[in-house]
């Protein structure tokens, strides 16, 4: 068997054909529908053209369907591109055109969007429409259910390790780009999920049926529900492949405005066992449902959770402390990007916690200084985390970007997309933050997680978002962008008074700016975009 997405769900589904793989409301297949819808796709893709490399994007919230599709592309050795369901006209046109879609898969509830770009996208040739419930329709468009009624599963075929998986970033800190992998390289990476349950890596087929045997007899296998969107890494990686690879379940729900109580509603009533978050913006939501629910006496019923993992943005302390107040799982908060992980910090209640942005680098990970030499612990050097596992090949289209970010450092080669750290004396990693995002200010580097971590450590702040605003003395000066928690409102003066001893004097922000609600991506991401426009009109 290679080491493919496509050759192993395969696998799976000849193994555990009658057990379920996809959940969503009264929706539920089973591994061989699963597998025999994705055939079908497939053999619609092929019909309309689409072969090995072909281009095809994916325009949804979480369901079925965009799993079913991103199964079909693989078996087609298609390449799924993902798409930000929030995006405008302008972002869309970019991200079809950039990305070379020759298709487009879309939800009906996004026809109009895809209308008004539709004479712009020259290049995308096939239009193939999800049955939302929201009764809008493309003129044109192809009716999912009615390709896949209408066609034959497609016959397997010979697929290869060198076939490219590809996943957009959020364009955070910059335009979306295409992070390029090889299946061989990162399907079979998504196996050291076996390693949670106390179980070896599957080297090949028959260890991989074993496997997956033996999870289902015994009940163990995974049931895992993503709250953040599929189309980011973190929903889709730590959400979808690492169940899927254990032939497990994949519980989704309409995620286009993330509600907490139908979301621990959906962890008791389907028994979720594995269950990823982003961070704060999740978190906090989540824990004041969850109190919310034990003051009334009704608490939800989380004890089938084993592992809840935060991944994509911050995920601090006291929301980790909060969290296992309510069963005995296990939070594991990972550090990472769209190239690859670098780090995790787990607690439950018997695991005394880490201080926030505190992680244990894999070993693979590395820090270096901008001449390339390795930090040594305890030094106090700031350097650039640099992935040393399984890497991508590079950015699509992107040559000069990829030189920079994927380099050969002392023969081995490393993901270094750009974010910043120190290894203290104990070997763990401090993580600073996104270089891109850093505010210099009167000539000194200040990264804004670092201070809106401490920020938000404060009872009356609930989130927080720091930028630089141009300044005449200092060059920029830093500005945090707050919400604060119910009726609570903070002065400079008192918040100063409170981080110092917690932040270098350099770092303590020189405007407050105040507003109901900080603005964050679907996924939970920061919008540094969006603060440093309210922090330029707030500029005084």
């Amino acid at each position: 068997m290679k080491w493919h997405f496509a050759d192993m769900w395969e696998v799976i589904a000849d193994t555990v054909p009658e057990s379920e793989a996809l959940v969503h409301g009264d929706t539920r297949r089973s591994w061989r529908e699963y597998e025999n819808r994705a055939a079908r796709l497939a053999q619609v893709f092929t019909d309309q053209g689409l072969g090995p490399d072909t281009k095809v994007s994916i325009f949804s919230c979480n369901c079925p369907e965009y799993l079913e599709t991103q199964f079909g592309l693989f078996k087609a050795r298609c390449v799924p591109i993902n798409i930000n369901y929030r995006y405008l006209e302008a972002e869309l046109t970019y991200l079809l055109d950039n990305s070379d879609s020759e298709a487009l898969v879309f939800q009906a509830r996004f026809a109009d969007k895809v209308a008004a770009i539709r004479d712009q996208l020259p290049a995308v040739r096939f239009f193939l429409e999800i049955d939302d419930g929201s009764g809008m329709h493309l003129e044109g468009a192809t009716r999912y259910e009615d390709a896949i009624a209408a066609a034959s599963p497609m016959p397997r075929i010979e697929r290869f390790e060198d076939d490219i998986y590809m996943l957009y970033t959020g364009g955070t800190t910059g335009m979306p780009k295409g992070v390029m992998y090889r299946h061989g390289d990162f399907a079979p990476a998504i196996l050291s999920s076996y390693a949670g349950r106390g179980m070896k890596a599957p080297a090949n087929k028959e260890e991989l049926v074993a496997a997956v045997k033996t999870l289902q007899e015994t009940g163990a296998a995974p049931r895992g529900m993503p709250a953040c969107p599929l189309m980011h890494g973190s929903g889709m990686w730590l959400g979808v492949f690492g169940v899927h690879h254990m032939g497990g379940t994949a519980v989704t729900f309409d995620n286009y405005s993330f509600e907490p109580a139908t979301y621990l509603a959906l962890i008791e009533k389907e028994k979720i066992t594995d269950t990823v978050i982003v961070g704060d913006s999740f978190g906090k939501p989540i824990v004041k449902v969850l109190d919310a629910a034990r003051m009334e006496g009704e608490p939800y019923d989380l004890s089938s959770l084993i592992f809840l993992v935060s991944s994509g943005a911050m995920c601090s302390i006291e929301v980790k402390r909060r969290l296992i107040e309510y069963g005995k799982f296990i939070v594991v908060d990972a550090i990472g990007s769209s190239e690859g992980n670098m780090g995790v910090s787990v607690m439950n209640r018997g695991m005394p916690a880490s201080e926030t942005a505190k992680f244990t680098p894999h070993p693979t990970t590395k820090v270096f200084t901008e001449d390339w030499q390795e930090v040594k612990p305890g030094s106090g050097e700031i350097g650039l985390i640099a992935n040393g596992g399984f890497t991508p090949v590079g950015y699509y289209k992107d040559p000069e970007k990829s030189a920079e970010t994927f380099r050969v450092i002392n023969g081995h080669r490393y993901s270094i997309p750009g974010d910043y750290a120190m290894i203290e004396a104990d070997g763990t990693m401090t993580l600073l933050g996104r270089g891109s995002v850093s505010i210099n200010t009167g000539g000194e580097k200040v990264f804004p997680e670092e201070v809106e971590e401490a920020i938000k450590t404060h009872p009356f702040v609930y989130d927080c978002l720091v930028v630089g605003v141009s300044d005449e003395h200092f060059g920029e000066r830093v500005t945090a962008v707050i919400s604060f928690q119910g009726d609570g409102s903070l002065e400079r003066e008192d918040l100063i008074n409170f981080l110092r001893g917690k932040l270098a004097g350099y770092k303590l922000p020189k405007t407050i700016v105040a507003v109901p609600v900080v603005m964050r991506a679907a996924n939970g991401k920061a919008n540094y975009k969006w603060a440093k426009g309210i922090a330029r009109d707030n500029a005084g």
